[in-house]
This record gives C-alpha cells, sequence and structure tokens, in this order.
C-alpha cells in the first residue's frame, strides 16, 4: 500500500481546487492499472490565516508502487498547481505502506494540525526522520497539510462523505449552469442524511460554489450512496467527471474543550459561562455579547455572530445577561467567532419596580435605601418585585445557517449532542 498526501494548489482569485488534483492522480493511477482504494478529504484548521478557502488536504490510498505514485502525482502537480499566485505554496508527500501503519508522531502531527498551526520546519523534520518522499513548489508550506493528510485516517474515528461533480474544463471560469428547482427538489429528498445542500431561510443552493474553479457541486452527508443519489438528481449543465471522497467535514474536531482565562487566538474551542453583557449589534450588523466565567469581575471573552451569520445573530440578540451557555467557535483577535451556542440555562424572571395594586400605576423611589411608594395611593414595598419573563430561546443548542457553516462544523441534524438541537436548513 501506499499513501499520497498534497495540499495548497488552488488560489483565490485563479480557482482550481485540491479535490480535484486528487481526483486527477487517482484516475491516471487506475489508468496505469493501480487500485485507489480512496480519496480522504482533510480539512485542517479553519483558523489558519495563510488557508485560501477551506483549508483542504487531501490523501490518495492506492496499491500503487510508491516511486510511481510520487511520479504521477508530481507531474499532476506541477502541471496543475495554480503557482501563478505567490500564495499557493503545493505540497505532496508519499508514504510507503497503508494509512493505519502510519507512525505515531505522524497521526499526532495530522491531530495537530486540525487544532493548532504548525510550522514548514515541523514537517520537513517529520519527512527526513521517516525518509518520506516529497516534492514543493515555493516554500512549500503545502507540505504540511499533505503530511498531515498522510496521518489522517488513523488520526480521526469519525468520518462523513462529500460527492464532488467536477465541470468540463472549457467551462471553468464561466456562469455554472445548474437547474435551481431540482436542487431544492434533491436537497429535500436527501434530507436529513445529506445535509448543507441548500439554506431554505436564505434561499440559497449552498453545494453550488461562486469561485472560478473546476467544482460545479458538492453534496455532503452522512451515507456515501445517498450522496451519489442526490448528485444524480440535479440538472445542470454536462459533468466531466466526479468523485466520492472520505472526509472529516460536519465533525466539529476542529474544537477542543477551554476555557475563558486560557483560550487563545487562532483555535477553535468548546466554552462554558454566562452571559455578561446585553447584546449589542454594531456597524455592519455584527453583534457582539460578552461571556464571563461567573460573577462580574471575572475573566470576559467578547462572542460574535458577523453579518454572514444571518438569521443566527437574532438568536444572539435574544440572550440576556445570566443566560448559561456553551459556545463554540475560533478565536482571532481576541474574540470568539461563534458557530453555534448550547442554552443550558435561560433567566426566566426580572427585577423590575412595582405597581401599585390599587391603581396599576409604577410606584416610585421613596429615597435611598427606603424601597418604593404609590404617591396617590400611599401604598408601599420594601423593594423590586420579580416579573416572569417570556423568552424568545428554549434551552438547546442553536447553530449558523447552512450558508454560514464552514465546512468541519457539525451540523445539528446530525444528532449526538448533549442537549436539544433546533437546527437550520
Amino acid at each position: 500500500m501506499t499513501v499520497v498526501g498534497l495540499d495548497d494548489t488552488d488560489s483565490r482569485e485563479h480557482g482550481m481546487c485540491t479535490t480535484y488534483v486528487a481526483a486527477q492522480i487517482a484516475e491516471r493511477l487506475r489508468r496505469q492499472g493501480a487500485t485507489v482504494s480512496r480519496l480522504l478529504l482533510v480539512r485542517l484548521n479553519p483558523a489558519v490565516p495563510y488557508k485560501t478557502r477551506g483549508n483542504a488536504a487531501l490523501a490518495i490510498h492506492t496499491d500503487a508502487d510508491p516511486k510511481r505514485a510520487f511520479s504521477i502525482a508530481r507531474d499532476r502537480l506541477e502541471s496543475l498547481s495554480e503557482t501563478a499566485d505567490e500564495r499557493t505554496n503545493p505540497g505532496l508527500v508519499v508514504a510507503e505502506g497503508g494509512p493505519q501503519d502510519v507512525p505515531d508522531d505522524v497521526s499526532e502531527f495530522a491531530e495537530q494540525a486540525i487544532r493548532k498551526h504548525l510550522e514548514i520546519s515541523d514537517a520537513t523534520a517529520l519527512l527526513e526522520c521517516h525518509g518520506y518522499r516529497s516534492w514543493h513548489a515555493g516554500d512549500g508550506r503545502g507540505r504540511i497539510g499533505a503530511l498531515a493528510a498522510i496521518g489522517g485516517r488513523r488520526a480521526l474515528s469519525e468520518w462523513t462523505y462529500e460527492h464532488i461533480s467536477y465541470r468540463d474544463s472549457s467551462r471553468w471560469g464561466t456562469p455554472r449552469e445548474v437547474d435551481r428547482e431540482s436542487v431544492f427538489d434533491a436537497a429535500d429528498w436527501g434530507y436529513p442524511d445529506v445535509w448543507d445542500t441548500v439554506d431554505r431561510g436564505e434561499d440559497e443552493a449552498v453545494c453550488v460554489p461562486h469561485t472560478p474553479g473546476p467544482i460545479l457541486y458538492g453534496m455532503r452527508g452522512d451515507d456515501p450512496e445517498a450522496v451519489r443519489t442526490v448528485a444524480e438528481r440535479i440538472q445542470s449543465e454536462p459533468v466531466a467527471s466526479s468523485q466520492l471522497f472520505v472526509t472529516n467535514q460536519g465533525t466539529d474536531v476542529h474544537l477542543q474543550d477551554g476555557d475563558l482565562e486560557s483560550v487563545v487566538d487562532g483555535r477553535a474551542y468548546r466554552i462554558d459561562g454566562r452571559v455578561a453583557s446585553e447584546p449589542e449589534t454594531r456597524r455592519g450588523g455584527h453583534v457582539f455579547v460578552d461571556l464571563a466565567a461567573g460573577s462580574a469581575d471575572d475573566a470576559r471573552l467578547e462572542c460574535a455572530a458577523f453579518e454572514p451569520t444571518k438569521r443566527f445573530r437574532d438568536r444572539v440578540r435574544a440572550l440576556r445577561v445570566g443566560d448559561r451557555l456553551t459556545a463554540c467557535g475560533e478565536v482571532s483577535r481576541g474574540t470568539l467567532k461563534l458557530e453555534k451556542f448550547a442554552v443550558r440555562e435561560l433567566v426566566t424572571t426580572e427585577r423590575v419596580t412595582p405597581t401599585c395594586p390599587d391603581c396599576e400605576r409604577r410606584m416610585k423611589s421613596a429615597g435611598r435605601n427606603q424601597g418604593y411608594r404609590c404617591r396617590d395611593c400611599g401604598t408601599s414595598r420594601d423593594g423590586k418585585v420579580e416579573r416572569g419573563l417570556d423568552r424568545d430561546l428554549e434551552t438547546g443548542w442553536y447553530e449558523v445557517p447552512p450558508c454560514a457553516r464552514r465546512h468541519i462544523s457539525k451540523p445539528l441534524v446530525r444528532g449526538g449532542f448533549d442537549a436539544p438541537t433546533h437546527p437550520e436548513r
């Protein structure tokens, strides 16, 4: 067995897609008589600043001879990578042996690449240690992802699927011809096994990208046959080729348990706390709220629901000081970018100025520490009274809509959460 890992072949401006490069390598291997058992799509840390879009690394599991696999993969990378973009720095790594045979340190490297920041030197040290074949262009940052993809199968235990359909190369950069109604019908047919195909709230076909790359559409879900079938039900321009990927998308594997005092930028966390400020909508429509460990004097963490999260912002606006939450998201510049949150406990009462039982008017303060008095009726109360609150939230999990979901974030519809869920679709 041989594992081929690759990363960083695309460009924000010029397009391309590393999944397409991997699919082309796999097809070339098959044509030369090799068996390809699977293609692995590993989403790495979404907080890495030098990523292109979804920060995907790819691995090809094959029975091809390592030397031959390396030659074919290098040829495809050199031909297809968008190296005209100085920020594209492709990397290739080929390891002899099966995906479960990788050493412990390579498996650990994959875990770290999903949750932390790694340097090129971290990758090159392991490449030299294990004698893996490698190639790169530019500074070769792509070797980090390529090596992480090599170790991904052993490092992770939860997997989903994505079926990607590709365009004919003559159409790249032109508007995609996809029948919108068929996409929504296919989404209904496949849900909930196939998720994030459309966003009904925003009336958007999420599975169809807007970038100039080779992807026509991609279907994500828990069942390989279901994602294939949903793709087949869509009416569109001719599909040039397609490929099924095994992936860690939709698993939340990037999240790590943390606390408010120890979070650092560039990592994603799952954090418990209490709402410590009234939600504030700022310029641009972004909504901010503070989370604290307990009392008002405890450390605080600013949490944000940015404008692209659309209706999710209304969930954040509905929070009140004192609500107990579990918040999930990436920390950047000291702010947690909310991907989802769980309401653990809601404030259900508030203390208000008492109302006179006779005239039903609000009482006035009788002076410092002297309670409240109705000036007309003479009735009094010792202090404020509790009044029930009508809340627009319930206990349980809330999430950003499909149009704003990161590839690696777990949709609530997949289940397995520790409280009731309120899925978006």
